[in-house]
């Protein structure tokens, strides 16, 4: 099977690199006609080099030190660099200068290559293959073959080639995410296609008719067409130099640092948290609320650097920062940048991003650093739950959770079911949407809800449970009433709280009673027991509660509570066991009646069966439809598992 890679030339400007290109792929990457007037490559070009097994698109970059911006654009997604140096000039500013934004960017496979090697003798190359290796080493190129090459002889070309399937056969591909992205480093329009954008692919696969997202502008496209090292394929992946044509969208909106990507996974964002490293060779130090220029994918944007545990960061060293930025990109967590002055002159360090879709942080403040230094973890688990602990009470979706930290799309509904067996995520739905939250917060919602009934239980000893909303008004200050009412269902149907969509009350609260209203209790429930299926008027205990007037309500409250009291319909109580009788009286009833086939039974036979009056009558059977013993139809009750009769109409 033939693998994919992308290679990315790095060096000094005239260092021959878009001749060794040529001379290895028989294409000449300077496309633009400037580039041909002065003999110098100004933009990015590319080719593709077919090697046993491998199959390398190649991107060649600008040596000028003006055009790094182009250099750092064309080098997005490379998976081998191909470091290239005169061996009339040995190493140069922009050597070294490519050299560091190679190893900012992640880099793990390279070759080097001595050009003009014709042009010196012996001596010479071995004194700069010398020169060179002090300069790699400790780096990903220490152990790299150094190859002397001339574009003009063909000189070392079969060992480069050889030099570079080995370096091809070692590499493991970047981290597959499973979902598509492609930075644009170049826009196009093609007659009677329409628009053309070319980019590395980093993760994920496209195919012709699928839709994508174009960000940052948020909107959807469709593929028309894609082309792969100028031949049109069904699909291109991650690995692979790919040219896309995109239906309904106009040219001149498309530019190099917009991407295309599969849909809802990134976001347009201007605040990034990152781990900030500075180069070991800059002369002074990074320090905060510095303005430069943040070269992120194929995007180069300006932004503010806000250094959030130091106040400067000195040579080769590193810290925690956030970066505010003139305009929204696109990342992930753990996606590389390279920061340079204001001015474009100086490679100042890089790094890596930490949160794409980040909130201020106040500068050291320990709790959160702590945090983001989680976010650094290798650890899917630790990342994902300190994704989940910055996404607070807003939550978060499984889409996210893959971007914010750094999961592959297989991986992502492994973790979240792992953390929910460790208690540490809790899922809700929302219509079609998965909410994942982190259970710290929850709990702690939990623990307000349950404080809250506490002073209420406290203020009120008489009343087992109180009105929802009052208890849910009392965290008003999470700005979730959706996400409270959620935590009390839940806590309803765990059985932590009693009560219903109107009232609620803990679960392990008792009404505390006197003595008094202990034997005024004990009174009016056998006053129900005795009036059977007549019960008494609430306001005939009135004056048997003498100076407890005004806590008959709870007393109410309490016998219910205590499933001494059935409350069956508006100021109307049975006592428990007379109702249980109730039940088992309406339902062998109309039972015999449905084996005899005849009908259900209307209010007044219901009324006469129970010995009672229509005044409680009415109530008692809305009461058996409540608890879905009985169903109303037309004027009469049935069982409620009951079928149609056939002469009983629809």
């Amino acid at each position: 099977m033939t693998r994919e890679f992308i290679l990315g030339t790095a060096g000094h400007i005239d260092h021959g690199k878009t001749s060794l290109v040529k001379a290895l792929t028989g294409k000449d990457c300077d496309r633009l006609p400037e580039e041909k007037a002065r003999g110098i490559t100004i933009d990015i070009g590319f080719a593709h080099l077919e090697l046993p097994g491998f199959r390398i698109g190649i991107v060649d970059v600008p040596g000028h030190e003006r055009f790094i911006r182009n250099m750092l654009a064309g080098a997005t997604g490379i998976d081998i660099a191909l470091v290239i140096i005169a061996a009339d000039d040995s190493i140069m500013p922009q050597t070294r200068e490519h050299f560091e934004i190679l190893k900012l960017l992640g880099i793990r496979h390279g070759v080097i290559a001595l050009t003009k090697a014709d042009q010196v003798d012996s001596t010479t190359l071995e004194v700069v293959e010398l020169e060179v290796r002090e300069m790699v080493m400790g780096s990903f190129l220490e152990e790299s073959a150094i190859i002397a090459t001339s574009a003009h002889t063909g000189l070392g070309l079969e060992e480069l080639k050889q030099a570079i399937a080995r370096e091809c056969g070692k590499a493991k591909k970047a981290h597959d995410r499973g979902y598509f992205r492609m930075g644009i480093d170049r826009a196009f329009v093609v007659q009677g296609h329409g628009a053309v954008v070319t980019g590395s692919v980093t993760g994920g696969s496209l195919k012709v008719g699928d839709e994508i997202e174009w960000l940052p502008k948020g909107e959807k496209v469709r593929v028309r067409a894609l082309h792969h090292h100028d031949k049109p394929v069904d699909e291109v992946r991650i690995g692979m130099r790919a040219a896309v044509n995109l239906a309904g969208v106009k040219h001149e909106e498309l530019a190099r640092g917009q991407e295309i990507c599969a849909p809802g996974f990134l976001l347009g964002s201007r605040l990034l948290t990152v781990r900030l490293q500075a180069l070991g060779a800059i002369t002074k130090p990074i320090k905060h609320r510095l303005n430069a220029r943040i070269h992120l994918g194929t995007s180069e944007v300006m932004g503010t650097i806000s250094i959030l545990d130091a106040d400067r960061i000195e040579p080769g060293q590193s810290a925690l920062a956030q970066i505010l930025l003139e305009e929204p990109v696109m990342a992930s967590r753990g996606q590389p940048f390279v920061l340079r002055d204001a001015q474009a002159a100086h490679t100042l360090g890089g790094g890596c991003v930490l949160q794409s879709m980040a909130k201020r942080i106040r500068r050291r403040h320990l709790e959160l650093l702590v945090q983001v230094e989680r976010l650094e973890s290798k650890d899917p688990f630790v990342r994902t739950s300190t994704a989940l602990w910055f996404a607070g009470l807003e939550g978060t979706d499984p889409q996210s959770l893959a971007r914010d930290a750094d999961l592959a799309l297989d991986e992502v509904e492994p973790t979240i079911q792992a953390l929910k067996a460790r208690g540490e995520l809790v899922e809700s739905a929302t219509g079609t949407t998965r909410k994942l939250l982190p259970a710290g917060p929850i709990l702690a919602i939990e623990e307000k809800i349950l404080a809250t009934l506490g002073r209420l239980h406290d203020q009120f000893p008489l009343m087992s449970t109180h009105e929802r909303g009052h208890v849910e008004a009392q965290l008003s200050w999470l700005r979730s009433d959706d996400l409270v009412r959620r935590v009390v269902d839940s806590m309803i149907e765990r059985k932590a709280l009693a009560g219903n969509r109107k009232r609620i009350g803990r679960a392990d609260f008792k009404p505390k009673l006197s003595n008094n209203l202990r034997k005024l209790k004990d009174k009016l429930v056998e006053a129900y027991r005795l009036a059977r299926f007549q019960p008494p008027d609430p306001s005939n205990f009135i004056a048997l509660a003498g100076g407890h007037a005004a806590s008959l309500a709870d007393l109410y409250s309490v016998c219910e509570m205590e499933d001494e009291l059935v409350k069956v319909g508006e100021g109307i109580w049975l006592h428990a066991e007379v109702a249980e009788q109730m039940r088992k009286c309406v339902s062998e009833a109309l039972t015999g009646r449905h084996r005899r086939g005849e009908p259900g039974m209307t209010v007044a036979e219901i009324r006469d069966l129970l010995g009672t009056t229509r005044k409680f009558a009415v109530p008692i059977c809305e009461h058996l439809d409540a608890i879905r013993l009985t169903r109303r139809l037309g004027d009469s009750r049935l069982l409620f598992t009951d079928s149609l009769h056939p002469d009983q109409g629809t």
